[in-house]
Formats: structure tokens, sequence, C-alpha cells
């Protein structure tokens, strides 16, 4: 039974750890971490990511333009970008040592501690590639909602708002976490208990008769 939650665990673990890693590369690259809606030319939609700048027009041409300095990023975007690209490796490098250590796969069955140990590895790998996910993105939506709602700025001026990225993100990392979870406490019902040698029970002494005489003759009675 044990076995059976475990295999189901890995299973399910890779999958979300797949579409994790996954969501949070095309997180990485889309331009759509913020939207630009402008009262004065509502035909035009501006989308910002981290590498470049997008203008959507009302007639579905898209213009992009690469960010010019990566000094002159904001830091919440500049420290994104190292963050993101983090965590796209390390999910890759935790799918990889989760692939090796499955129940599935015949690498090291002869060393099931090893087996576990790259599971567990994998594991925990993947559970800080969702946390260098989930960092990067809430910290762009959090100064998105301080920027919004910023009484400095004139009404006039157009507010930045959340992108699709930003819920694309967050739910790359919750899966990216929740695999790696799944793996590393299925490497519990993977160890087998090894059994106890028995016991070596010593044969009780023969019984002495009446007299001090022995129930076997001793050498000296025997008569040749």
């Amino acid at each position: 039974m044990a076995g059976g939650w475990g295999a189901k665990a890995q299973a399910g673990g890779m999958l979300l750890a797949l579409l994790g890693w996954i969501s949070s590369c095309v997180t990485t690259f889309v331009p759509l971490w913020k939207n630009l809606n402008l009262d004065l030319n509502e035909m035009e939609v501006w989308n910002m990511g981290l590498w470049q700048v997008c203008i959507t027009q009302e007639e579905g041409v898209v213009e992009c333009q690469a960010h010019g300095s990566f000094l002159a990023l904001p830091p919440e975007l500049r420290i994104s970008r190292l963050l993101m690209c983090l965590s796209n490796g390390l999910g890759l490098l935790g799918c990889l040592l989760a692939a090796l250590g499955l129940e599935g796969w015949r690498t090291c069955d002869d060393k099931p501690g090893r087996k576990r140990r790259l599971l567990l590895g994998g594991g925990v790998t993947l559970g800080m590639a969702g946390i260098t996910t989930l960092v990067p993105v809430s910290w762009v939506a959090y100064n998105t909602v301080l920027d919004f709602w910023d009484e400095t700025v004139p009404d006039i001026v157009p507010r930045w708002e959340f992108g699709e990225a930003t819920f694309l993100g967050w739910f790359a990392g919750a899966f990216l976490a929740a695999g790696g979870l799944l793996l590393a406490c299925s490497t519990r019902s993977t160890k087998t208990a090894t059994p106890l040698a028995p016991a070596c029970h010593q044969a009780p002494p023969a019984p002495a008769l009446a007299g001090g005489h022995h129930l076997h003759p001793r050498n000296a009675d025997l008569v040749i």
C-alpha cells in the first residue's frame, strides 16, 4: 500500500514540476508582466516584460522594443531577471534529479539509498525553484500596486496594472513548490524495512537422571 502511494505521489509530483517549470519559462520571456491602457488612445495597449516593451494596436499589429540597458531598469526588474533565470535552471536540474530517482526507472536499482537521495535532492531543488519564481513575481506585483495607488501622481496619468504573466508566475511557483514537496515526501514510502536476522536459539542441555547418571553413557562406561 505504501509503495502504491509512493508511485502515485511521484507521478503527481513530476507532473506538477513539469507544468511549473514550463510555466516559469514562459513567464520569464513573455512581455506580459504589466499592462497599460491609455485613455487618450484606447486603440493601443502597452505591455511590459523583463526583456522588452510591446505595443498592441487595434488592428492586431504588435511592435516590440527591447530594454535599452540592464542598469537603466528599475531594481525589481533587474533582480527579477536574475531570479527567474535562476528559477529556470533550478527547475530543470530538479526535474532531472527527480527523474533519475523515480521507481519506474532502472537507474541505480541495486542502490535504493542513492535513488532516494536523488529523489529527495530533486524535490528540494524544485522547492527552491518555486521560491525563486514566487519572489520576483510578487515583488513586481507589490510595486505595481504601490504605483497604482500613488497619490502623488495625477489622476490623468495612466497606471500600470497586472499582466497575464503575473498570474502565470504565481501558478508556476505554486506548481514547482507542490511538486517538490510531493517528491520529497514520497521518499518515505520508498524506504524498505530491513528484515531482522532470526535469533539463534541454543538447544537446552540434556536432562540428568537421578543419582547423577546422564542420559547418554560416558566414554568410560563404553565396553569395547
